[in-house]
């Protein structure tokens, strides 16, 4: 029986909001539009980029949207070239990984990042060997759409059954519930654990280390 947990990236893993924050202020500003408020783009994080940028600017037109998702991810590549970018991974992701990988467990990755981006992350971090497959916004729908956890199901011969989704918004709580996965909520990322429990997570953990030991009893 394969064993499948399927990580949400940012806000779960790592912890990238200042990048991000920064990034949307800088789209935002080479847009002429007012600096989006910051509570509101964490909020966001988890969806796709275009549809993280639609809900900030609602009702714009297709080509301010475009524009705004080309600046940002100018702004971002930037961060990335000049080493501003800061990705770290919350305290005890490492340990957690590595004792599920231990204990028998298959790893995925299902993010709203590029491919170019989660593979940087996890280069950067020496990660990219601990996971079978990785799932990306640039292959799939947006979050909440089912499609890259059934992928990553597919990818790694896992059932549904045997497998959990682990994030931190109530986006990857809802994917799960849609694709026929265990949902389990982290605290923290970006969303409210209350929230997380209203849209289907069975687990909200407030550390790694309760998360491991909840994933292996």
């Amino acid at each position: 029986m394969i064993k499948l947990a399927v990580f949400d990236c940012d806000g779960t893993l790592i912890d990238g909001q200042a990048s991000i924050c920064r990034a949307m202020d800088a789209a935002f500003a080479e847009a002429a539009l007012p600096a989006p408020d910051r509570n509101q783009v964490r909020r966001m994080v988890g969806l796709s980029l275009p549809q993280a940028v639609g809900k900030l600017v609602p009702d714009s037109d297709p080509g301010v949207l475009r524009d705004l998702v080309d600046a940002y991810k100018r702004a971002f590549r930037t961060q990335r070239e000049t080493g501003d970018l800061a990705q770290p991974l919350f305290d005890g992701i490492r340990a957690l990984l590595d004792a599920l990988l231990a204990e028998g467990w298959e790893l995925a990755v299902a993010t709203g990042m590029s491919r170019r981006g989660l593979d940087h992350c996890l280069a950067a971090h020496g990660l990219t060997a601990h996971f079978t497959t990785l799932q990306t916004a640039d292959e799939h729908p947006s979050k909440p759409d089912p499609a890259m956890l059934e992928a990553a199901l597919f990818e790694a011969a896992a059932k549904p059954a045997n497998a959990v989704m682990i994030g931190d918004t109530a986006y990857d709580m809802r994917m799960a519930r849609d694709a026929g996965v265990r949902a389990i909520g982290v605290d923290w990322g970006y969303h409210a654990p209350q929230e997380l429990r209203a849209a289907g997570a069975e687990f909200v953990a407030t550390s790694p280390a309760e998360l491991k030991e909840y994933l292996l009893r």
